[in-house]
């Protein structure tokens, strides 16, 4: 499908706007321990937050819709997320004595010991966003909108509101871009599956994996017949599913597939192999901001977004923090070694 010209430029200020809970990152340095560590590293991360900066790195004006406390932790917020080149014009500041930013602690792995994540995010100030927190007219201020389902997760008012989001968008012209991104820790496969059902008559580009598409829709047959049966039951254009084979800690592979429903087409690419991986956090996020980045830049297509999105969450691997720092000059070039085969690469970019 030639995406270029989906989401209509005219009068559009922001190729992206991205729906989502950002957190507060506390990590043990090096592979140190959560339970044993006097120091953490502090940093920003968020799965949308992720998304919108991955887009904006690679060349998409993109802008972040979420509610921080209006404190000097909400500055912190506000000056990352700038720094990657993404607006916060659409931040709601929650001045009450209730406002948190959520936290997360992350321990990085080593084999046999896998990583571990701790959540500190209950009751934080986007559980209590409301429609009216933002200028209406965002909503007719981009061409494409992204949220998922950890958003959606957070309780019944991040339920309600972020549906309501959706729909206004896309009675506004955006497309509609959802990641089922499915959190156990946040809610059962049923409690998604009775969420994302009610969204899906207004996305048109659905990214699920095979296995969540199992546990969470019920879904049976290979891969490809998952993802089509969702173009069938739903007017979604694209669906993308990531493949990630966890050699170790340390050592992944990684591919995906992207269905064109427009053309009945599917799109894969060899998988990147024996990946270094530094920070594994945020790499799925950076294939969202990637295979975005394809459809919606000029000449935008699934072949396009598919080499983007493998070759930017591959990258992101290899990167500390949750947020990339890959350009699209990098990316090409590690397309380019990624698809060479004449055996000759070069050990040093310099």
């Amino acid at each position: 499908m030639e995406m270029g010209n989906m989401g209509n430029k005219d009068n559009k200020k922001y190729d992206l706007l991205s729906l989502g809970e950002m957190l507060l990152r506390l990590s043990p340095p090096g592979n140190d321990r959560i339970a044993t560590s006097s120091v953490f590293e502090k940093q920003l991360g968020g799965a949308e937050l992720n998304v919108a900066a991955g887009a904006s790195l690679m060349g998409l004006h993109t802008g972040m819709i979420s509610r921080v406390p209006d404190s000097s932790i909400g500055d912190y917020v506000s000056r990352q997320v700038r720094s990657f080149g993404v607006s916060d014009e659409f931040f709601a500041y929650d001045d009450s004595p209730e406002a948190r930013l959520g936290i997360y602690y992350y321990e990085f792995g080593a084999a046999p010991r896998k990583p571990r994540v701790v959540y500190d995010r209950k009751n934080s100030s986007i559980t209590r966003m409301q429609l009216s927190d933002f200028n209406p007219e965002m909503f007719a201020f981009t061409r494409c909108f992204h949220t998922s389902g950890i958003t959606l997760a957070l309780n019944e008012n991040c339920r309600q509101t972020g549906v309501e989001m959706i729909r206004k968008f896309k009675e506004q012209g955006a497309l509609i871009s959802f990641d089922v991104n499915f959190r156990g820790n946040l809610w059962t496969g049923e409690e998604a599956r009775a969420c994302i059902e009610k969204i899906l008559p207004y996305v048109d580009i659905f990214f699920c994996s095979e296995s969540t598409a199992r546990l969470t829709f019920g879904k049976e047959g290979d891969v490809k017949s998952i993802m089509k049966s969702f173009t069938e039951e739903y007017p979604v254009s694209v669906v993308a599913s990531t493949r990630r084979t966890v050699h170790s800690p340390k050592v992944h592979s990684f591919s995906s597939v992207i269905y064109d429903a427009k053309t009945d087409t599917y799109f894969e690419e060899e998988p990147y192999k024996n990946i270094e991986v530094v920070d594994r956090i945020g790499s799925g996020d950076a294939y969202v901001a990637g295979v975005l980045y394809g459809l919606l830049s000029e000449g935008g297509s699934c072949e396009k977004a598919l080499k983007i999105g493998n070759a930017y969450s591959a990258a992101k691997n290899t990167i500390p923090g949750d947020l990339s720092s890959m350009t699209l000059p990098e990316i090409m070039d590690i397309i380019e070694d990624h698809e060479n085969t004449d055996g000759y690469q070069s050990e040093m970019k310099r």
